[in-house]
């Protein structure tokens, strides 16, 4: 049984129900800033991270999305899962990126978690990423602990085990809560994805600087 202790004051009592990933995927990847993803260790620690930096992908007209034009394969089929279904893939061979399911059942939709804050057991996180705590990274470390999909999910050990998992039951021991609006939302083109013609134009990358 996970054992899950909720804190008033990172505010993530409200976990987000399917309903909120049911929605337009470009809305969603705004409204995810200032949410907190809880990843819950098998002994029950819980490591979680303010969201502060998003990307929307859209099969049904987007390039840069894996199942453009509705392509199936072995590496996509969880996109076209329920929303608020983990979507985890690996690039390069060695970098996990963790996505969420958007939109109805069967629309090939995600947001991409590009970057995020630590917010319980940092020191944790840490060494997950560089060997030491928290206290311990150098300016560069510090700069470049979760800012990208592929250190978020060191940091928080996730890889494609947890790929398919279901966001909106706690008992996955992977969710997303309730969190504040960031003051300000930065908005731009997404990043790496030269390859996606007309696409790599889209204005779907959100971020905070909260």
């Amino acid at each position: 049984m996970i054992r899950i202790i909720y804190r008033r004051e990172v505010g993530y009592l409200d976990l987000l129900t399917q309903d909120f990933y049911d929605r337009d995927t470009v809305t969603v990847a705004r409204d995810l800033l200032g949410k907190h993803l809880v990843r819950v260790l098998e002994d029950g620690t819980e490591l979680v991270c303010r969201i502060t930096e998003t990307e929307a992908y859209v099969g049904r007209m987007d390039k840069a999305c894996h199942a453009y034009g509705y392509k199936r394969t072995a590496r996509t089929e969880t996109l076209f899962a329920p929303p608020g279904t983990a979507y985890i893939y690996l690039i390069y061979g060695m970098y996990h990126c963790l996505n969420f399911v958007t939109e109805k059942e069967g629309e090939p939709c995600a947001v991409l978690i590009r970057g995020a804050r630590a917010v319980t057991n940092g020191d944790i996180i840490a060494k997950n990423r560089f060997g030491c705590k928290a206290a311990e990274m150098n300016l560069y470390q510090k700069k470049n602990f979760l800012n990208g999909p592929g250190k978020l999910c060191k940091g928080l050990e996730l890889t494609r085990s947890e790929n398919g998992l279901d966001l909106t039951r706690r008992e996955s021991g992977v969710f997303v809560c309730g969190g504040s609006a960031p003051r300000q939302i930065q908005v731009g083109k997404r990043i790496g994805i030269d390859y996606a013609e007309e696409a790599v134009d889209f204005p779907w990358r959100f971020w905070t600087e909260d």
